[in-house]
C-alpha cells in the first residue's frame, strides 16, 4: 500500500514549482535493514535518491514497500532542496545542532560531578 494519487500529484507539482527535474534525480534500490525478517533480506525495498545538481541525498527504507519508500525518499529530498532554496535551516541541521548542545551539557555535567567526587575523596 503506497501513497495515494493526490499525494503523488502534489509532490510532482512541488517539484515543478521548485524547478526540480526527474532527470536530475538518480535512484538506487538497495536492501533495507532492520525489522521485516526474510522479506527484507531478500528484496531491495530501500531507496537511495540523489539530486545531482545540489548533491543532496536521502535514503528511505523504513517500510517493506519499495513504492512507499521511493515516495518518502523523494518527498524528503524535495523538502531538503526547498529548505536550502528558501534559505531556511533544514531540519537535519537543527537536529544535529540540538544533539551537539545536549552532548556539551552532558559533558560539562559529568566534568562537574567528577571534580566534586575527587574533592570528596581528599
Amino acid at each position: 500500500m503506497g501513497p495515494d494519487k493526490k499525494k503523488i500529484e502534489a509532490l510532482e507539482a512541488k517539484m515543478k514549482e521548485l524547478g526540480i527535474h526527474r532527470e536530475d534525480i538518480k535512484e538506487k534500490f538497495i536492501k533495507a535493514s532492520g525489522r521485516g525478517g526474510q522479506k527484507v533480506n531478500k528484496t531491495s525495498s530501500a531507496v537511495f535518491v540523489r539530486h545531482e545538481k545540489t548533491g543532496f541525498s536521502v535514503k528511505a527504507g523504513k517500510h517493506r514497500s519499495q513504492h512507499l519508500n521511493r515516495f518518502l525518499a523523494l518527498r524528503s529530498l524535495v523538502e531538503k532542496i526547498e529548505a536550502k532554496m528558501m534559505g531556511k535551516n533544514d531540519l537535519e541541521t537543527q537536529q544535529v545542532e540540538k544533539i551537539r548542545k545536549q552532548k556539551q551539557k552532558r559533558k560539562k555535567r559529568n566534568q562537574m560531578n567528577l571534580k566534586r567526587h575527587q574533592v570528596d575523596k581528599v
